[in-house]
């Protein structure tokens, strides 16, 4: 799975040069402002309510009385760093489901760039198909609600976790992956529907490289360290390099898809 994740990472270089290449910068710039702007207010939402969830979930659970009668310094310090992973967590919890709605609502250009990146690979451009587009926009968002839902359950799960000392700081790293795991399924995805694999081949063939979606994902949010530049290139940026990382192994473990510069078949594939 490392050796995936590295190739997924490497990924990310590869998707900036080819993006500089054949200039592609129109399908990145506009809806990267666009996703930055929600970013930016996902996440004063974000601030706005966080300290009064946790203080909630302190006084329902008990566990602020508790630690009022006890007077441990230490045990105090653990729930301070408890506090902390559970912040993570519900910067994370929001930021999924900011990252899901963005999915849907940017499917279209997803799926275009995504197939556009491997109509050059191939050394052809394909007509443009409305039907095929309208297809590949409502598996996205089928795939970014059931991603969501499973995400969801794993979160809440590490959100109540997190209160528990010691375990709590190792949460946000769990989180983390999990969060990776699913963007990078999302990217991952929208290659595998074009060649024609069903929701259950694509996330059988994913979890079995689990590293390519992971990498992907983690770069992805490690972009966002960069203001306002990275929150703008970091969505295109990751459907690209998602392409650029499964096309390869199209190659030697899919027999159907062409090798490079030769063309999709008119059978699996009719856009571009």
């Amino acid at each position: 799975m490392l050796k995936e994740i590295i190739i997924a990472v490497q990924a990310y270089f590869k998707a900036h040069q080819f993006i500089q290449q054949h200039r592609l910068w129109k399908w990145i710039i506009i809806p990267g402002i666009l996703y930055a702007l929600l970013f930016i207010a996902s996440m004063g939402f974000f601030l706005h309510s966080t300290s009064g969830v946790i203080e909630w979930l302190s006084l329902k659970t008990g566990l602020k009385t508790w630690l009022d009668k006890m007077q441990s310094t230490w045990l105090g310090f653990l729930f301070t760093l408890s506090s902390l992973g559970l912040l993570l967590i519900q910067m994370l919890f929001y930021f999924s489901f900011f990252k899901y709605f963005y999915l849907i609502v940017g499917s279209p250009v997803f799926a275009y760039l995504s197939e556009k990146t491997e109509a050059i690979i191939n050394g052809q451009d394909y007509p443009f198909s409305l039907r095929q587009l309208g297809t590949d926009m409502w598996r996205g968002i089928r795939l970014a609600i059931r991603n969501a839902l499973w995400q969801t359950v794993y979160l809440i799960a590490l959100l109540i976790l997190s209160i528990i000392p010691l375990f709590g700081l190792i949460t946000p790293i769990i989180a983390l992956f999990v969060e990776g795991y699913y963007y990078g399924f999302s990217m991952l995805d929208y290659s595998m529907g074009r060649h024609n694999k069903t929701m259950g081949e694509s996330t059988y063939y994913i979890g079995t490289h689990k590293g390519l979606a992971i990498g992907n994902g983690l770069v992805f949010y490690i972009m966002h360290l960069l203001p306002f530049v990275g929150w703008v290139l970091a969505p295109a940026y990751a459907v690209v390099a998602a392409t650029l990382a499964l096309y390869p192994l199209h190659q030697t473990e899919a027999p159907t898809i062409p090798l490079p510069g030769k063309p999709l078949s008119k059978k699996n594939h009719s856009t571009s």
